[in-house]
């Protein structure tokens, strides 16, 4: 099953991105802290968002909507009264030209919601009295998450079948990894 596969092969980079997320997430002190994280998560995941819109089949992935993150994170920064920064672009992103290399990239951001509950639960203790405000994009789907996950993979799985395409999504998601750990580690 090639989400299973996706886990295995994209675990280095996944790690990175991992660490240098941690990293910054323990270092928040305060809201402006907190709304330079949310930031760089906006520059990034806005940029890859556009570059998806540009090649995702709705067809295929007729929740695609449901799934795109950005609206929530400028949410979370008008509460705490942040600018929304411009977007990723260039080399900044990895290559999406087509529905597979798509899925690859989605595979990060659908992810990057199973880990959004402790981080808000991080981020609430650091930020005593935030009291659930702009953290919709860490909370994502709430108590849906497990559900929209497995719906995405089921999705992913379904669509991806000969082993060319499954390479094909494998390398978009390690590319999407790889470029997000590049912008977290060049963000300020």
């Amino acid at each position: 099953m090639l989400s299973e596969k996706l886990k295995e092969e994209t675990k280095t980079y996944h790690h990175q991105t991992e660490v240098a997320l941690i990293g910054r997430i323990k270092a928040i002190s305060d809201k402006e802290d907190y709304a330079s994280l949310l930031k760089m998560f906006y520059g990034y995941f806005g940029g890859l968002e556009k570059h998806i819109d540009n090649a995702i089949d709705t067809s295929l992935m007729d929740d695609y909507h449901q799934r795109r993150k950005t609206s929530a994170i400028a949410e979370d920064l008008e509460a705490l009264n942040a600018d929304v920064p411009a977007v990723a672009e260039g080399g900044d992103l990895p290559e999406i030209t087509s529905h597979l290399q798509a899925l690859g990239a989605l595979y990060v951001i659908e992810g990057s919601t199973l880990g959004g509950k402790i981080i808000s639960k991080m981020i609430a203790q650091k930020l005593d009295p935030l009291h659930g405000e702009a953290l919709s994009f860490f909370n994502s789907y709430g108590d849906d998450t497990m559900k929209m996950w497995n719906s995405f993979k089921e999705k992913m799985n379904n669509q991806a079948q000969t082993e060319a395409e499954k390479a094909t999504v494998t390398e978009s998601a390690n590319n999407t990894f790889r470029h997000f750990a590049d912008w977290i580690a060049r963000y300020n």
